[in-house]
């Protein structure tokens, strides 16, 4: 029998193509369609500035204090949010896998996802604001003689990344810990390890790849601020994110090229970040089976 004349789905697995392979044909074109094509667009367009050279767009931005600038704003508000999550992650992990209503505890802690960052940040300005609950509070019971700022500031902003960010990056530890034997922790237990060498010679090492890629997102997650930056926080002031000045390039300014370049700027700065998380792991964590050799 020749080539032409077998079964379509044998002559598929004979190039290759078996049914594993044909199903991840949609997922390319869906990577392709929402992700590939409008990043090299983007990519494309910020080399076509309205006016200047090629390159005229990124000199622009780092020839201007108040463009380059919000991208040190921006570190500064997403990485303190970022370890801040996932440092209250991991004890809080270590501690949920061992109650025994976990799915309920699981639950109430994941519900800030649900609500939504406009949400949140509306809900914080009711309770944190001048007027709001916690400031009645404070002045009822004498702690301070004017209302404390809470919104429309700094803290304000991460308030609410840390809201919004902490039952993100619980989710990613407690799937990491929960995977980890337990019967190696108690092994610990017996030969005499206190609770701090179990979790710095056992969990710790067993857990950086997890909390490496836990860090990489919940970093994806803080650096992308718009909402709570603009909601919560002073955006022509001290909060004046790098997505701000994307979205103010785009549709107040109306150069879209400019956009496209701060656009691109912003996935640079977090693809040199995940990849020095990424890559440092192995430097920073060694498992126990390297760090017993010789």
């Amino acid at each position: 029998m020749s080539f032409q004349q077998m079964p379509l789905r044998r002559r598929l697995r004979e190039r290759g193509l078996d049914g594993v392979t044909l199903l991840v044909i949609p997922g390319v074109l869906f990577v392709v369609a929402l992700f590939i094509y409008p990043f090299m667009y983007g990519l494309v367009l910020s080399f076509e500035p309205k006016a200047g050279g090629a390159f005229a767009n990124y000199a622009k931005f780092f020839s201007d204090p108040y463009l380059y600038d919000t991208i040190y704003t921006t570190l500064a508000i997403a990485v303190p949010a970022t370890l801040l999550n996932v440092v209250l992650s991991v004890p809080v992990a270590l501690r949920v896998r061992l109650m025994k209503h976990q799915r309920l505890l699981t639950t109430i802690l994941v519900i800030p996802i649900t609500l939504g960052t406009v949400m949140v940040a509306e809900g914080l300005l009711t309770y944190l604001g001048p007027r709001g609950w916690l400031n009645r509070v404070i002045l009822e019971i004498g702690l301070a003689d004017s209302p404390v700022r809470l919104v429309h500031n700094y803290w304000g902003v991460m308030l609410s990344l840390v809201i919004t960010g902490f039952p993100f990056t619980f989710l990613l530890t407690l799937s990491y810990v929960t995977g980890i034997d337990p019967s190696l922790e108690n092994a610990g237990a017996m030969l005499g390890a206190r609770a701090r060498q179990r979790f710095f010679r056992i969990l710790l090492p067993l857990l950086a790849p997890g909390l490496a890629i836990t860090l990489a997102l919940a970093f994806v997650q803080a650096f992308t601020v718009f909402p709570s930056a603009v909601l919560l926080g002073a955006p022509a002031g001290p909060t004046r994110v790098i997505s701000i000045a994307a979205y103010q390039a785009a549709f107040e300014q109306y150069d879209y090229s400019l956009a496209s370049a701060i656009a691109m700027l912003m996935a640079g700065v977090q693809v040199i970040i995940i990849v020095a998380l990424l890559g440092g792991r192995t430097l920073l964590f060694r498992g126990p089976a390297s760090s017993g050799k010789g």
